[in-house]
């Protein structure tokens, strides 16, 4: 049976940052992830961790300026120097919250570049083994140009002969459903040829990224494939509630049972 993290970027966003963690918690969920930690202090967050006993799956390293468009830096060529500062930053935070993979954002470039094909290629090599050392995995994201246009890492061929070709050991795929089925389709076959090269899956449904099983896809057969499949890590639920979270959380149901819990009157309130 899949096990299931709880995006806290899109999910639960009635409450603050650090509240949603027990809203998660007490939803159900015993992992989270999150796109970046860094407005908020790591023993801040490794608190909330162990309060509500969740296990951090995954976030971003940094991406450079975020707020101004920038979405990673690995492809820009004159700005290692930069990503090499943020994987140190993240690091703290890795420490901090236990957590074993990390994702690391090309950002907004051309593959026709030689340049920032060259600077993508040094990005990961380096991050790779500067994560090794503390036995986290590194993994890269094809995102689809809808969502993110102009992202470097934009094509799920590119990334797969990329991890083949690069043969690092802790070089792993981020395999979301959602961008996979924009992109290219074919979802299943894909998850079957791609299984040991993947490190984390995320899931939303497709076309409107709400919560799985609400659109195109049979998003229950795939959970079901991925038990077939063996594959034994969290799927992250980096979906936008189609109105209040809790409100959109049937789906979860049968894979929760007995984790579920009541939300107090005291969270309750925090949505008012």
């Amino acid at each position: 049976m899949p096990r299931f993290a709880a995006n806290l970027t899109m999910m639960f966003n009635e409450w603050p940052f650090l509240d949603r963690f027990a809203a998660a918690a007490d939803a159900g969920f015993e992992a989270v992830e999150f796109l970046f930690p860094y407005e908020h202090r790591p023993d801040a967050i490794a608190e909330r961790l162990a309060k509500n006993g969740l296990c951090q799956v995954l976030f971003n390293l940094p991406p450079g300026n975020w707020a101004g468009g920038e979405r990673g830096l690995a492809s820009l060529p004159g700005r290692f120097d930069e990503l090499r500062v943020g994987v140190e930053a993240a690091l703290s935070y890795a420490e901090a919250t236990g957590v074993k993979r990390l994702h690391l954002m090309s950002g907004i470039a051309s593959r026709d570049d030689k340049e920032a094909v060259e600077a993508y290629r040094k990005a990961i090599v380096w991050t790779a083994g500067k994560l090794a050392d503390r036995g986290i995995d590194l993994l890269i994201e094809p995102i689809n140009g809808r969502d993110m246009p102009g992202y470097f890492l934009n094509d799920f061929g590119f990334a797969e002969a990329l991890v083949r070709d690069l043969a690092l050991p802790n070089l792993k795929l981020q395999f979301d459903i959602y961008h996979r089925q924009i992109m290219h389709g074919d979802v299943t076959m894909a998850l079957r040829r791609v299984m040991p090269l993947i490190g984390h899956i995320q899931i939303a449904s497709v076309p409107s990224r709400h919560e799985p099983a609400t659109g195109e896809l049979n998003d229950h057969f795939i959970f079901d494939e991925l038990d077939r499949l063996g594959y034994a890590g969290f799927v992250g639920c980096e979906y936008r509630p189609s109105s209040k979270t809790l409100d959109g959380l049937s789906w979860l149901a049968p894979y929760t049972g007995e984790r579920q819990r009541p939300i107090s009157g005291a969270k309750r309130g925090a949505l008012t």
